[in-house]
């Protein structure tokens, strides 16, 4: 693909029908919305498959809902485009979080209500109205032209909420029927500052826990102190030997593979808008986190982090009581940036605590490796472009988000560049209740997935 600007294909027919529709389209996501689909307790699974797989297939694509250990795929395909259209992923879950707590909400969590130019209910943006969204796009380009300007594959996932156990070996055992050039999921929120942004990469996560035991009971501390070993200061000091009071983390080989920004990078970390001191005090934080000296920006895209998430052991209720805990436990979780991999630092992990403290047990709980595309991809110029088409503004280019996303099966297993662009706005409440999305985020939605196949689909592959 060259890197002169893309053709600005006309798309006012595209826009003009989206804005026709914006009342039916509305309530077509309402639907949507009603119908629970809750992944860590099963509820509704099959059948919001089943929906979403007529969808695509009521628009003319291949689709199959396909069968994985846990929750199903929905695979829907469409190549009735030129040879040489780029082939284009879309990627999106159908779970949603569970509800509670139930009392927070407003209005129930799967009765969706309109109130303030927002439609609040659960998955309203995480991810059912970004990934409908998408749809409708096809559907709009369909009805306004008769074809698509790309080859479309859209991959449905329903274990997203849960970590996307399935989808690495999916991706691996489907890689010919995944066949595409580059990777586009819509999720999460637009930049805090309300500016859409395209998203280039996410960090990794690696959680564990780590168990420490003592006696076969919990003690007296005044008959047993000082004779019988405390888990808690067992772990109190394995930690401290983990990381430093300067923020760095100390175990071995730990920072050997992570990469600095490159000069693309740090020139886009610069560019993002943000205000140091109003961040901090909007956290009721007296100080940032150590290490001192580094941008917000750049501590969420570049750098890994190491968190205790919880600590736990003995006794926790009122006044006090004079014990010694048989069994404490650390809760952890480690941020990683490319190029680490999660079973790599893990294993660096348990040789540490090997070391250090030999009788405490390290439980592995779950892993995503990081995701990353280049700035300068091929692919950067024409999504831009179709973003300031559809909503008139240019987009913040953003290296990587502070959190965690499957994407590194599309950059490591099929080896394309994967790209985020958020359509939900910052306050969408995703996990949490009240969760939300604006009505004019969701039809502009609608609009940037049309632009960015019609720009797509004016550019040839590189």
């Amino acid at each position: 693909m060259s890197s002169t600007p893309t053709p600005a294909p006309d798309l006012s027919d595209v826009f003009a029908y989206v804005d026709e529709r914006r009342d039916e389209f509305v309530q077509r996501l309402i639907a949507y919305l009603r119908m629970p689909s809750i992944s860590a307790w099963g509820t509704g699974m099959g059948e919001v498959a089943e929906f979403v797989a007529g969808m695509l297939g009521g628009l003319g694509l291949v689709t199959e809902v396909m069968p994985t250990a846990g929750w199903p795929m929905v695979l829907g395909r469409y190549e009735g485009a030129a040879a040489d259209a780029p082939a284009v992923l879309l990627y999106g879950h159908y779970d949603v979080q569970p509800p509670d707590p139930l009392d927070a909400w407003v209005s129930p969590p799967f009765e969706p209500a309109i109130r303030d130019g927002r439609i609040y209910a659960r998955g309203a943006g995480d991810n059912k109205g970004q990934h409908f969204a998408q749809m409708l796009a096809l559907e709009a380009l369909l009805a306004c032209r008769g074809a698509l300007p790309c080859n479309v594959t859209v991959l449905l996932e329903g274990e997203e909420e849960i970590g996307s156990p399935r989808m690495p070996d999916f991706v691996r055992d489907h890689r010919d029927a995944l066949h595409a050039d580059l990777v586009i999921t819509s999720d999460g929120p637009v930049h805090e500052s309300g500016r859409a942004q395209i998203v280039f990469g996410v960090r990794g996560v690696l959680s564990f826990e780590l168990r420490a035991r003592g006696a076969d009971r919990d003690l007296h501390s005044g008959n047993w102190g000082g004779v019988a070993p405390n888990p808690l200061w067992t772990l109190v000091h394995l930690l401290a030997t983990m990381k430093n009071a300067r923020g760095e983390v100390t175990i071995d080989g730990f920072y050997d593979d992570v990469l600095p920004p490159t000069a693309l990078e740090r020139e886009a970390l610069a560019r993002l808008p943000g205000d140091l001191e109003a961040i901090r005090a909007s956290l009721g934080a007296s100080a940032l986190d150590t290490p001192d000296g580094r941008g917000y920006a750049e501590r969420l895209a570049a750098w890994p982090t190491f968190t205790i998430n919880g600590l736990h052991g003995g006794y926790g209720g009122p006044g006090s009581k004079t014990v010694l805990p048989h069994e404490a436990f650390a809760k952890c979780d480690m941020r990683l940036v490319e190029a680490q991999r999660a079973e790599d630092v893990f294993a660096k992990v348990v040789a540490h605590v090997r070391r250090h403290a030999p009788g405490v047990e390290v439980i592995y709980q779950g892993a995503m490796d990081p995701s990353k595309t280049p700035l300068d991809s091929a692919y950067t110029a024409p999504l831009r472009q179709a973003i300031v088409a559809a909503q008139g503004e240019e987009p913040l280019l953003v290296p990587a988000l502070g959190g965690s996303l499957p994407e590194y099966v599309f950059t490591r297993i099929l080896g394309v560049p994967a790209f985020t662009v958020p359509y939900a706005n910052a306050d969408e409440a995703n996990h949490a209740p009240n969760e939300n999305i604006e009505v004019a985020r969701f039809i502009a939605g609608i609009k940037t997935g049309a632009a960015m196949l019609a720009y797509l689909g004016a550019s040839a592959r590189p």
